[in-house]
């Protein structure tokens, strides 16, 4: 079929509408054969029906008769077709044109299209049916009129079989598994599947429009559907990548191949991608994150990608959909694309292959690089000194270098965040240290997914009333926490142990100030805080409760933050000798908890009442123990004065009296504080905020009773008068 020189016809327009002059010469080539073949029908169709053309001046189109009769007259006129072809001047004149006809030579995208695929001629010319009937709106008149049906304004298999030299060569096109629809570049519509074999050969074929265009566009000006978009600037390809990409290069697609991208959460995974692509000498296309793997647009996008000789970036939350459906149909996405040689990169955020993918799709992963803490430093530090340089931090000083070093070794950000902020510090709008902090905490945006509350700050330390020991050591801790970037980063310990935070232990009776003194801490740091809800963590289920945690630390991984583990020892018990499958799991329950706090970054704080139940291997990972006892009496009175807000009138309270004779713990003392309170203003609603003793008393006793504690007049002395009546000599 090829020849040596050019074919004039094809320099002429190809369908009906003039407009559309595709610049592949082998797609005008096939949307020529049809365009002539169908002309040359409707030559026929005049003749058949009993009007010359003279006759259809006015109507344009043979007129309409019965579809049986027409169906029926195949074959008593078979020989008078070909005879007409050749005799009557508009017939033989399309005939010549069709003789005439010849596809330029040399490969061009349709052409590498048929190759690989391996469609015939029949193929093709179906294929270009379709291509037409999407590309030429004009064409569905033409069509009811040679089929003899107004209904169907559409082209058809029926159509293609008709126009087609060898009838029997299109039968093989209405195969579900010929190469024409396993690879996407036609979809069954209509009758497609209604096991209704007359209807599969008058549905309309159908091709995507993402298809279209790429088969219609110029091969040097992609024209790509809105869900296919070329991927950004390129980085470096890291050298530890050149054995990847020696592989990836020597090894072709022969099918379907995916490439899985090993990457964290906000990486800058598309530019590095594109950097391998480049390294590849291959253009690769991003898929919209909107398209799914059971999406219904996907396999003709991958189609077009494929025509247009590009590689494609699946979007990120690919690998969490593919995994929550393991078990379902989505595990199947890749079939309808195991047809095309087609590279596929797939995100992934986690150690391991993909789950439900045929290993025999499976290249070689990538690992997308990571910016160390010191890289990140560098970056901010020097777009921090960029910005004070700038005209926008005049006449206003910006945050300094030391302060954009220090950001980023408390909030260790994915790749786009940590872009996003540096063009904040070149900027010189971030305008000191509180500010750039701010945005680096909103950067971080953690997401316990309710496995963890936010927790409002409330207590500064100078509010907490406690021994000197304890005390000396929330200060130890204060100061270990602000020394931590520094000693692991610019004195190497990071290198030599590992690079994680402080874990503490708060222990001692309920009601002794471990809640207060960690909210005292993250507010003394400048922290978020959380509290970690055992309810939503600890799960019945054999592993439920590793991944419990595991998306507790993951998500505390982006930011310096402080973890609350309230009742510690629910959690973090002593590991037991294994009896049966429950002691064993739960063991192992424990031995991740310990491993993945030695790792966690920012300040773990675990209270307990109950040190004794906690596992011993928790005392080495622990950096401090601070011990909560029941405050003494000094204490006490100190907390009775502060606990009071500060519009309330306690000027008729004896300190001194209600410390000394009631040794109750902090809790304790602000819980009979309050209850105080709202027995003083049911009693006198009108009255300015006043709290006197009897009110107190009433509260004290009260609390001790709650706790099970025998309450005798004598403990209240002189004041026991001011009980009322009916509680006085009543015991508790």
């Amino acid at each position: 079929m090829n020849a040596a020189r050019p074919n004039p016809l094809l320099l002429q327009p190809v369908l009906l509408q003039p407009a559309l002059q595709p610049p592949d010469p082998w797609v005008r080539y096939w949307l020529a054969q049809l365009t002539l073949r169908l002309r040359r029908e409707i030559a026929w169709c005049w003749r058949q029906r009993g009007a010359a053309p003279a006759d259809t001046a006015e109507t344009g189109l043979p007129a309409f008769s019965d579809p049986a009769l027409d169906s029926l007259d195949l074959l008593r006129f078979a020989e008078d077709k070909a005879d007409f072809f050749a005799q009557d001047a508009c017939a033989a004149h399309l005939s010549e044109a069709l003789a005439a006809l010849r596809p330029a030579a040399g490969l061009s995208r349709w052409a590498r299209m048929a190759q690989a695929l391996g469609l015939d001629e029949a193929a093709q010319f179906v294929l270009a049916c379709a291509l037409a009937a999407r590309s030429d709106a004009s064409l569905g008149a033409v069509a009811a009129a040679a089929m003899n049906d107004a209904r169907r304004p559409s082209i058809s298999l029926a159509l293609a079989q008709r126009l087609w030299d060898e009838p029997l060569a299109i039968v093989a096109c209405a195969e579900p598994s010929h190469a024409l629809y396993r690879s996407g570049l036609l979809q069954r519509i209509g009758g497609s599947g209604s096991g209704d074999a007359h209807e599969d050969w008058m549905a309309p074929l159908s091709m995507p429009a993402a298809v279209a265009c790429a088969l219609l566009g110029e091969p040097s000006r992609r024209l790509l559907p809105a869900a296919l978009r070329p991927l950004p600037a390129a980085h470096a390809l890291p050298p530890e990548a050149a054995a990847l990409a020696l592989w990836l290069r020597n090894t072709p697609p022969q099918g379907l191949q995916i490439v899985p991208v090993r990457s964290s959460q906000g990486a800058d995974t598309a530019a590095w991608v594109a950097g391998l692509g480049e390294a590849l000498s291959s253009s690769i296309l991003r898929l919209g994150e909107d398209i799914g793997p059971g999406h219904a647009a996907l396999p003709a996008l991958a189609c077009a990608a494929w025509l247009q000789g590009a590689d494609l970036l699946l979007p990120e939350h690919w690998a969490e959909a593919l995994g929550e459906a393991h078990a379902g149909h989505l595990t199947e996405w890749w079939a309808p694309l195991s047809a095309l040689a087609l590279r596929c990169y797939l995100p992934v955020d986690r150690p391991g292959l993909p789950r439900g993918l045929p290993a025999a799709l499976l290249a070689p992963a990538f690992s997308v690089p990571t910016l160390s803490t010191q890289e990140r430093a560098a970056r901010w530090a020097a777009a921090a000194r960029a910005g004070q340089k700038s005209e926008a931090a005049m006449p206003l000083p910006s945050a300094d270098a030391a302060d954009g070093a220090e950001a980023a070794r408390r909030f260790r950000l994915p790749a786009l965040a940590s872009q996003r902020l540096e063009a904040l510090l070149r900027s010189g709008q971030v305008q000191d240290r509180a500010a750039l902090f701010a945005l680096a905490q909103g950067e971080a945006a953690l997401d316990m997914a309710q496995l963890a509350q936010p927790v409002a700050l409330r207590f500064e330390l100078s509010e907490l009333v406690l021994p000197p020991a304890a005390g000396a050591q929330l200060q130890a801790i204060v100061s270990a926490m602000r020394q931590l970037g520094r000693v692991h980063h610019d004195w190497g310990c990071a290198r030599a142990w590992n690079e994680g935070g402080l874990a503490v232990m708060f222990c001692g009776p309920p009601g002794t100030g471990k809640t207060m003194a960690a909210e005292a801490l993250a507010q003394e740091l400048a922290l978020p805080m959380y509290r970690i809800d055992l309810s939503q963590v600890v799960n019945k289920y054999i592993g439920e409760t590793e991944k419990n945690l595991r998306r507790i630390f993951d998500a505390a991984e982006t930011s310096d933050c402080l973890l609350f583990f309230d009742e510690a020892d629910a959690l973090f018990g002593k590991r037991t000798e294994v009896r049966d499958a429950h002691d064993r799991f739960a063991n192992i329950e424990i031995s991740y908890l310990l491993e993945r706090m030695e790792r966690f970054k920012g300040l773990a704080v675990l209270a307990t009442n109950r040190r004794k139940d906690l596992d011993e291997a928790f005392g080495r990972r622990l950096r401090f123990i601070v011990e909560f006892p029941v405050p003494g009496a000094s204490e006490r009175a100190s907390l009775w004065r502060q606990v009071f807000p500060a519009p309330v009138d306690v000027s008729a309270l004896d300190f001194a009296f209600l410390a000394q004779r009631f040794e109750l713990a902090g809790g304790a003392i602000r819980s009979a504080a309050f209850n105080a309170c709202l027995q003083a203003a049911a009693t006198a609603p009108a009255a300015e905020p006043r709290v006197a003793m009897p009110e107190v008393l009433l509260a004290i006793k009260r609390e001790l009773e709650k706790g099970g504690r025998e309450v005798a007049d004598e403990q209240f002395g002189h004041y026991a008068g001011l009980l009322p009546a009916q509680l006085q000599g009543s015991p508790a």
